[in-house]
């Protein structure tokens, strides 16, 4: 069994792969051991819990990949339990190419970010649709007081996930996180301003 995404993402010609450039041997070690990275420790699911998007991929009927993003408040992805996440399906541009194909294969690939932080967590898993008539599980998925519309909810069990290094992630903030670091910028500028008005020469320029 081993490392759980290792057995999922390595197949014979990515090991294959890995074996022409010289990484196969770094990798080995990950084919020991008992089973591991298909649970979820608080870890992961603090990490999702903080995000407010994520990538989703799924995979059609022809054999192409899709990737689309979804997003809502910070948490609005739910840990259901320590294989289990879900979440609220808004309403959008009503293509329904990813609830298209998850009818048809269960398999997902979800990439959740933290660029401040330069942070990665990739996640595979088998998805389903629900809709409000599990209302129990629905009601878990609503984020109380979002103002979107839910349409329905996507339940997923985790097979595997890892993390990802930080190399070439360019650190990126969003308007919250700029506002904070103004306001420790703005913090200390009051703050020097503050002692240097009580230098008696400088206060009387």
């Amino acid at each position: 069994m081993t490392h759980a995404f290792a057995k999922l993402a390595f197949t014979p010609a990515v090991r294959a792969a890995q074996e022409i450039v010289g990484s196969r041997r770094a990798y080995s070690r990950m084919d020991e051991g008992e089973a591991h990275h298909h649970i979820l420790s608080a870890n992961e699911t603090g990490f999702i819990g903080e995000r407010d998007s994520f990538y989703m991929a799924s995979v059609s009927e022809t054999g192409w990949p899709y990737m689309q993003h979804r997003g809502g408040p910070a948490g609005f992805v739910r840990i259901l339990d320590e294989r289990t996440i879900g979440f609220a399906d808004y309403a959008g541009n009503r293509q329904y190419v990813s609830v298209g194909n998850i009818g048809g294969n269960d398999r997902v690939s979800l990439f959740f970010m933290d660029y401040a932080n330069r942070t990665r967590l990739k996640l595979l898993g088998r998805a389903r649709v629900i809709s409000s008539s599990e209302t129990a599980l629905f009601q878990q998925l609503a984020v109380p007081g979002y103002k979107a519309k839910v349409e329905r909810g996507i339940v997923i069990i985790v097979e595997a996930f890892d993390w990802n290094c930080s190399q070439h992630i360019k650190p990126r903030f969003d308007e919250t996180q700029v506002a904070e670091l103004a306001d420790t910028l703005k913090n200390r500028i009051a703050e020097l301003e503050a002692k240097l008005a009580k230098i008696p020469e400088l206060a009387a320029d």
